[in-house]
């Protein structure tokens, strides 16, 4: 049985599937299979795919139905042979020693689910401004404790560069299909079912940046598709049993989560804002206050809804100085 199984999916990636392949083959971590799904290519995938496999024994191929991600993955999954399982993009790049410090610390900790690392963005000319401010966020998460503090901020983990431990992926249900992010979809479950997700402050995937990437051309990957996510984790979690919540912030986003909860029962009662022309007024018939009168929140969830860059880190600040306890008052979403 080999130390790790490396799931890579792939379809139409002639251009770039080699060279990922290869990254893990060269690991310094050589106890490894590499579990490579073709999903249905009409290019060369496949082909390149089998000459790997003819030179080196540790790569399966196995033949996929264009069922998109969810389905290869789970496909791929089924063929894996090794207690630990890291994802890999067929156009990204791992660094020659990720798998050695990946497993080395998910062995060392059994509390960890899913373990990724940081990232580095390439090519630069590829890289947006939106997708260099998210890998900046991801990059500044480590420890368990940050993570879950911001598990419904952002998708705390870079699907690509995780590892994660069989049995916890196994029994969470693996990855679904439906109209959501895959990825994240899973974090969320694996952190509801106990597991601990963590990052390694180390540099160690070569995240490929690309306009046909699917985060911006699948609808799952929409803001709204992750709103919805965010509120049926908190509906079954934080808010369960609850029929009133507060939320930090009355504008798209602090409206898109009261409508979100809305539609299960929980009513947005109350907003605060900063803004002049917001205070005083009503969004969604409740009152908007000021973050002097955030106290009116008391006995209330709070959801803190802005994404405005550098409010987070303001209002935690205010929230302590007015006495809140973060993940137990009050929960930052975005």
């Amino acid at each position: 049985m080999p130390r790790v199984s490396v799931l890579l999916p792939a379809r139409d990636a002639a251009r770039t599937v080699r060279a990922a392949a290869v990254s893990i083959l060269r690991q310094s971590l050589r106890d490894l299979e590499l579990v490579a799904v073709d999903d249905g290519s009409r290019d060369g995938t496949r082909g390149l795919l089998e000459e790997l496999a003819a030179r080196d024994p540790r790569v399966r191929v196995v033949a996929g139905t264009g069922e998109g991600i969810a389905g290869a993955l789970r496909r791929g999954l089924s063929r894996c042979d090794a207690p630990w399982v890291a994802r890999m993009d067929a156009d990204d790049v791992a660094a020659p020693r990720r798998l050695e410090f990946q497993v080395a610390a998910l062995e060392a900790d059994p509390s960890l689910a899913a373990l990724g690392s940081r990232v580095r963005l390439f090519p630069r000319g590829e890289v947006r401004d939106g997708m260099r401010r998210y890998a900046a966020w991801v990059n500044g998460l480590s420890a368990p404790d940050e993570l879950r503090r911001d598990l419904l901020v952002e998708s705390p983990l870079v699907h690509p560069a995780a590892c994660l431990r069989r049995g916890a992926l196994e029994a969470a249900g693996g990855w679904r299909d439906g109209a959501f992010p895959e990825d994240y979809d899973l974090w969320l479950r694996l952190a509801e079912a106990g597991g601990r997700l963590a990052n390694l402050p180390r540099v160690l995937l070569g995240w490929r940046e690309s306009p046909g990437r699917l985060t911006r051309t699948d609808p799952r990957y929409a803001l709204a598709r992750h709103v919805e996510l965010k509120c049926a984790f908190l509906a079954r979690t934080a808010l369960a049993g609850r029929r009133e919540v507060a939320v930090w912030g009355a504008g798209a986003t602090g409206k898109a989560f009261a409508d979100a909860l809305g539609a299960r029962g929980i009513r947005a009662v109350l907003f605060v804002d900063v803004k002049a022309g917001r205070v005083g007024g009503r969004k969604r018939g409740a009152p908007v206050v000021g973050p002097e009168e955030a106290g009116r929140a008391r006995g209330l969830p709070l959801l803190v809804a802005v994404g405005a860059p550098g409010a987070r880190p303001l209002i935690r600040a205010e929230l302590a100085r007015q006495g809140f306890e973060e993940l137990r008052d009050y929960w930052c979403v975005s």
